[in-house]
């Protein structure tokens, strides 16, 4: 039994592994974007909750800056969106796990896992999210 268990884990962590990616990375032919607002429904200091294909994704305005992440803690799998953001840290509102918004790291227990951030740009008042081929 605990073979079986252990297999289950590991399949577990591979399928998070795979799905906690950087695509800001990515080469913009790799890249499909999707328009999911225009600019002025996320003003300074605002965010916006979106379904894009599989992935639940925050988007947030600092500064005047956009940046997109994916809306799911490493730590317990429940939405980040309610949670305060600190700098550029979005802050778990369950148990306090910090984000990096830039690049999705996770920089304070209990999260030990990344989450995904998605690369973001305006065209014509329009947002759109970049998501992978």
């Amino acid at each position: 039994m605990e073979c079986k268990l252990a297999k289950l884990v590991m399949l577990w962590l591979r399928v998070r592994m795979a799905r906690q990616l950087d695509f800001t990375k990515l080469n913009n032919a790799d890249l499909e974007y999707i328009e999911v607002a225009t600019v002025d429904e996320i003003p300074e200091g605002g965010r916006l909750l979106v379904d894009v294909d599989k992935y639940p994704i925050m988007i947030l305005n600092l500064a005047g800056k956009l940046y997109a992440v994916e809306d799911t803690c490493s730590h317990d799998g429940n939405p980040l969106g309610g949670g305060p953001i600190e700098g550029k840290h979005i802050v778990c509102p369950r148990h306090g796990a910090k984000f990096d918004i830039e690049n999705g790291k996770a920089i304070s227990f209990p999260a030990t896992e990344n989450i995904s951030v998605f690369p973001v740009r305006i065209i014509e008042g329009k947002v759109e999210i970049g998501l992978p081929k």
